[in-house]
């Protein structure tokens, strides 16, 4: 491999935000933000909205979407004036 081309490969931590869940693993992935983990550790912390401990296919559980919202704002962007 050539040196200095690749990016650094280090322990970060993801959060659900729905569920509070959170894992350590490693990622290129970084942020500027710092969680203390329960090894005493401080690791960069990313922040992620789907993780298997929220996703509807693995808890069983469905989840209010605002597609309502999203449509309305696609409509009121593309509307043809008449």
């Amino acid at each position: 491999m050539k040196k200095d081309i690749h990016p650094e490969y280090k322990q970060v931590i993801f959060q659900d935000t729905q569920s509070d869940f959170m894992f350590l693993t490693r990622s290129t992935m970084s942020s500027k933000e710092k969680i203390k983990w329960e090894d005493g550790n401080e690791y960069p912390l990313i922040k992620i909205e789907v993780s298997s401990a929220s996703h509807p296919f693995y808890t069983g559980k469905k989840i209010f979407v605002d597609t309502a919202g999203r449509v309305e704002k696609f409509n009121r962007r593309y509307k043809k004036d008449k």
